[in-house]
């Protein structure tokens, strides 16, 4: 059981040794023009943490990411357990989510800029869209294949569908809807971040644009490998905590 336990940190261990050596082997064959080293670019990042700049940014990030994530998670939850219960609903709306789902956001972007105006409303916006439909879609299709009895159960007992879904539903659906919450996490932060290079004069995507249009290429491996570093941090816990609801 010891060593079952110890195989996935090695096997997260060997991938992270086997990204940093593609990482410095790209920047030995492409060079100082494009890219910096593993080395520099930590270097370089411990120093950005030291000004008050990247935290003003970085907290900026965090706030928006915050509420958009919040938006995703309820209106996709709602969604999706609203087209799940009702079955005809939910079978005309879904083509529907999957073709939403499909459109390039980036389109979606002047239409955001005119209802929302540059700021924080737009990047909050622009990343809220990213996450709700794969919410929605993960809880729609967690509510369908809950086991019927568990619905009869519930109409035997007359329970209204709010109590039917605190009860009887959510429950049953959590593993499923967490994947999606999972799924939905990883899009709202790059819908955040995207919002952030067109549309706000702060945070880091901001800080990355300015970067690209400064050709800074020290600023921009550090904050790259910084968002890189967060999404794979929580992910990975998240994935953790998917895996135990799902096998638990």
């Amino acid at each position: 059981m010891e060593k079952v336990g110890r195989a996935p940190l090695l096997n997260t261990a060997v991938l992270i040794a086997g990204l940093f050596l593609f990482w410095e082997l790209a920047y030995r064959v492409v060079g100082e023009i494009a890219l910096r080293s593993p080395w520099e670019t930590m270097q370089f990042l411990g120093g950005l943490m030291q000004t008050d700049v990247f935290w003003f940014h970085l907290a900026d990030t965090l706030k928006a990411f915050t509420v958009a994530l919040a938006i995703a998670v309820v209106l996709g939850l709602f969604v999706g357990f609203a087209l799940g219960l009702h079955r005809l609903s939910g079978d005309a709306m879904e083509p529907m989510l999957v073709a939403l789902y499909s459109i390039p956001k980036i389109t979606l972007y002047p239409i955001i800029l005119l209802a929302f105006g540059i700021g924080i409303s737009a990047k909050i916006a622009f990343g809220a869209i990213h996450g709700i439909i794969p919410v929605a879609m993960f809880t729609l299709s967690a509510i369908r294949t809950i086991r019927p009895i568990l619905i009869k159960t519930g109409r035997v007992l007359k329970l209204n569908p709010t109590v039917m879904v605190r009860e009887i539903l959510f429950p049953a659906a959590v593993p499923e809807i967490f994947t999606g919450i999972r799924v939905g996490f990883s899009l709202t932060l790059i819908g955040t971040v995207l919002g952030e290079m067109f549309a706000a004069q702060r945070g880091l995507g901001y800080l990355l644009m300015n970067a690209i249009s400064l050709y800074n290429v020290d600023l921009i491996m550090s904050v790259t490998f910084l968002l890189v570093l967060l999404a794979a941090s929580v992910n990975t816990l998240l994935l953790a905590i998917d895996r135990r609801l799902h096998h638990g």
